[in-house]
C-alpha cells in the first residue's frame, strides 16, 4: 500500500561508511553476510541529536545542482552557427561605420535630410521588425508540464534527446574510471532511491516516459545532475554531506524534476532568442562606435548585461521551480519533506565554518542556499498536504529544522567554552563564525 512507501529496501550497507551513523536517521537492520539482501532501509526521523554534520568535515565545492559544464545539451548547429552569426554582425557593423567614414561631408548631409524626411517610413521598418520578434515569441510558447507555467521552446525536444546522448557519452569518457559497480552499496542505494521516486510518481506520463539510469562517480565534489534522457549521475561527494535519506531523495527529487519539466530545451531556447536579438545591438556598437577598441567594450558591456539581466535570473527561476516540484516529488514519495530546507542550511553552515568567501546570488546561477532553505519553508506546508494526501505514516519525532536549530544552538555555546577568558583576538587562520541567518 501507499503507506508502505517510506520502506526502501537495500542490500548491506557496511562499506557505505559516510552514511551519517551519528544522526541515527539510517536504521540499518541486518544480520545477513555481504552480498545478501536485507528486508528494508526504515526511513525514520527520530534519532539522537548529531553531534556534527559530516558535511561539516569534508571541503565543500560549490553545489550546483548540475554539472560544472551546462547540464543542458544545445543543438549542434547552433554550437557552428552561432560564432558566424556574431562575426557576421561585427563585419557588417564595422563595414556600415567604415562606408559613414568615407562618405563627403555633402552626401552625410544629404543622407541625413532624407532619413528626417521618411522617418515615419523607418519607424514603421522597425516596428514591423519588433511585431515579427513578438509574434515569433508568442507563436513558439508551450505549456509546461505539471506547472501549467507558459515557456518558450524554439527547438524539438526528439533533437535534445539526441544530443543529450552525445553529452552522456562525454561525461561517461571523462568519469570511466571513477564508476562505482551496481554491487557496491551506495550505488544501491541511489538506485533505490531513484526508483522509489520514479514509482511513486508513475501517475505523471513525463516522470514515467523516461528510462532512469544510475551513475554513481567516485568524486569529492558535492553534485549530482540528470540529463533530459534520464541518465542520472550522483557524485559520492554528495552522498558524504547529505545527513539521511530524506535529504538524498528531495535532492534526486529536484534532479528528476529538471528533466521531467525538460528545462535544458527551455534554457537553450530563451538563450537562442536573446542571441538572435543581441545581434541587433551587436550590429549597431559596431557601427555607431568611432574606434574599434570602443566596440569591444561596448559588446563586452552588452553580454554581460544579457548575462545579468536575463541568463542568470531565468537559471535562478528554473531552480526555485525545480525545488518546488523536486518537493512534491518527494512528498509522494513518503519522504519527510521537512529535511529540504536543513540541507540547504548545512550548507551554507560548512561554507561559513570553512570561511568560503559568499557569492552574491545575482552573480550566481543557483539561489543561495540561504534563501533556497527560506523558499524551501515556505513550500513544506502544501508538500505536508500532498504527502498527507498519499496516506503516508505519520510523521514521528521531532522536526529536523528544530534539531538542526539545536545542534548549532550546541555548537556556538561548545565553540564559546573553548575561548580562553582573556582572549580578545581572534586567530586569522581560524575563519570568523556569523550564524545570524540561522
Amino acid at each position: 500500500g501507499k503507506g508502505l512507501r517510506c520502506l526502501l529496501n537495500i542490500p548491506h550497507t557496511d562499506v557505505y561508511r559516510n552514511a551519517h551513523h551519528s544522526s541515527g536517521r539510517f536504521c540499518f537492520q541486518s544480520s545477513q553476510p555481504p552480498g545478501e539482501k536485507i528486508p528494508s532501509l526504515q526511513i525514520s526521523s527520530v534519532g539522537q541529536l548529531p553531534r556534527h554534520f559530516s558535511a561539516w568535515n569534508i571541503k565543500i565545492r560549490s553545489f550546483h545542482t548540475s554539472p560544472s559544464l551546462q547540464a543542458a545539451p544545445v543543438p549542434l548547429f547552433w554550437i557552428l552557427v552561432k560564432p558566424a552569426q556574431k562575426l557576421f554582425a561585427i563585419i557588417l557593423g564595422r563595414s556600415i561605420r567604415n562606408w559613414w567614414k568615407a562618405l563627403p561631408p555633402n552626401k552625410r548631409e544629404l543622407f541625413k535630410e532624407s532619413a528626417r524626411k521618411n522617418k515615419w517610413k523607418i519607424l514603421l521598418g522597425v516596428s514591423s521588425l519588433g511585431v515579427v520578434f513578438v509574434m515569433f515569441y508568442f507563436t513558439h510558447l508551450e505549456e509546461t508540464p505539471i506547472t501549467g507555467r507558459a515557456r518558450l521552446l524554439v527547438f524539438g525536444k526528439e533533437h535534445f534527446r539526441e544530443l543529450s546522448q552525445m553529452e552522456y557519452d562525454m561525461w561517461m569518457e571523462e568519469f570511466k574510471g571513477q564508476m562505482l559497480p551496481e554491487t557496491d552499496a551506495r550505488y544501491q542505494v541511489v538506485e533505490r532511491v531513484v526508483g522509489h521516486l520514479s514509482e511513486s510518481n508513475k501517475d505523471i506520463p513525463q516522470v514515467s516516459a523516461l528510462k532512469w539510469v544510475i551513475h554513481v562517480v567516485d568524486e569529492p565534489g558535492v553534485n549530482a545532475f540528470v540529463l533530459p534522457n534520464g541518465q542520472v549521475f550522483v557524485f559520492t561527494g554528495l552522498l558524504d554531506a547529505v545527513s539521511d535519506i530524506h535529504q538524498l531523495s528531495f535532492i534526486l527529487g529536484h534532479e528528476i524534476a529538471h528533466a521531467v519539466l525538460e528545462h535544458a530545451v527551455k534554457k537553450a531556447s530563451l538563450v537562442h532568442f536573446l542571441d538572435f536579438l543581441s545581434l541587433i545591438f551587436l550590429t549597431m556598437i559596431w557601427a555607431i562606435c568611432p574606434r574599434d577598441s570602443l566596440a569591444v567594450v561596448g559588446q563586452w558591456i552588452q553580454s554581460k548585461l544579457q548575462e545579468f539581466m536575463f541568463d542568470r535570473p531565468y537559471s535562478r527561476t528554473l531552480e526555485a521551480e525545480a525545488d518546488k516540484v523536486g518537493l512534491q516529488f518527494a512528498a509522494k514519495a513518503c519522504v519527510d519533506v521537512r529535511a529540504s530546507s536543513v540541507f540547504w542550511q548545512q550548507m551554507e553552515l560548512a561554507e561559513t565554518i570553512q570561511g568560503q568567501p559568499k557569492v552574491p546570488e545575482w552573480l550566481s546561477t543557483h539561489p543561495s542556499h540561504e534563501n533556497r532553505a527560506e523558499h524551501l519553508d515556505r513550500l513544506i506546508p502544501e508538500a505536508l498536504k500532498i504527502r498527507e494526501s498519499c496516506n503516508c505514516p505519520s510523521l514521528s519525532g521531532p522536526d529536523p529544522r528544530l534539531i538542526f536549530r539545536l545542534n548549532v544552538q550546541h555548537l556556538l555555546e561548545s565553540s564559546k567554552g573553548r575561548e580562553t577568558p582573556n582572549s580578545t583576538k581572534q586567530d586569522p587562520s581560524k575563519p570568523k563564525l556569523d550564524f545570524a541567518h540561522t
